[in-house]
């Protein structure tokens, strides 16, 4: 009868070690990938915030500029029916008509100018609007960060420790790390304490 050969548990725990070590090494590979997924999100977000503040500065600018000219309008006609009812009377009537005419014209462009801003704060407030969204994007990926970070550096550690809960627990600050990469861009799920912040 032959003999059965009992395997050596040094040899056991090694294999064993090796196997729990490429997992670790794996699943550390998956968090950094997910890691960098979220730090291009977030410097896409942080990009596309500032820009869209940049436009609504620049659309409120036009804005104000529109407003001042509207009230230009408006002061000099409202000099010119100052004077016309002052001298009205002793004005001859091709001046007279003149000046109708002119208080006719600034009417308009007083006119013109209030529709046209009008236009140009919808503009604003929709590049407001995209600078917010964006802003709200650039948290979910800052929090994602934060977490994939140290759960990469956690499942290091369970590496070299070859701990098991020490990896769990990498893991447990992995998968939120990527959802709110995930929702970084999609906000298909709002976190109160991410939104509003601002």
């Amino acid at each position: 009868m032959s003999e059965a050969e009992l395997p050596n548990l040094d040899e056991l725990d090694e294999i064993k070690n090796k196997t729990f070590t490429k997992r670790v090494a794996l699943a550390t590979g998956i968090f950094a990938v997910v890691l960098a997924i979220a730090s291009l999100g977030g410097k896409n977000a942080t990009k596309e915030a500032l820009l869209a503040q940049q436009q609504a500065s620049d659309q409120w600018a036009f804005y104000q500029a529109k407003v001042i000219r509207e009230h230009q309008y408006s002061i000099e006609k409202l000099h010119l029916e100052v004077d016309l009812a002052e001298r009205g009377s002793n004005m001859r009537p091709e001046t007279r008509q003149k000046f109708e005419t002119l208080m006719a014209r600034f009417a308009d462009e007083e006119k013109r100018y209030n529709n046209e801003k009008k236009d140009i704060e919808k503009e604003a407030k929709k590049l407001e609007h995209e600078r917010d969204i964006s802003r709200d994007k650039d948290s979910y990926f800052d929090y994602a960060e934060v977490l994939l970070q140290i759960a990469i550096v956690m499942s290091s550690i369970s590496i070299l420790s070859v701990s098991r809960p020490v990896f769990f627990f990498s893991l447990v600050l992995a998968i939120p790390g990527a959802l709110l990469t995930l929702g970084g861009y999609t906000l298909l799920f709002k976190i109160p304490l991410l939104h509003g912040g601002h």
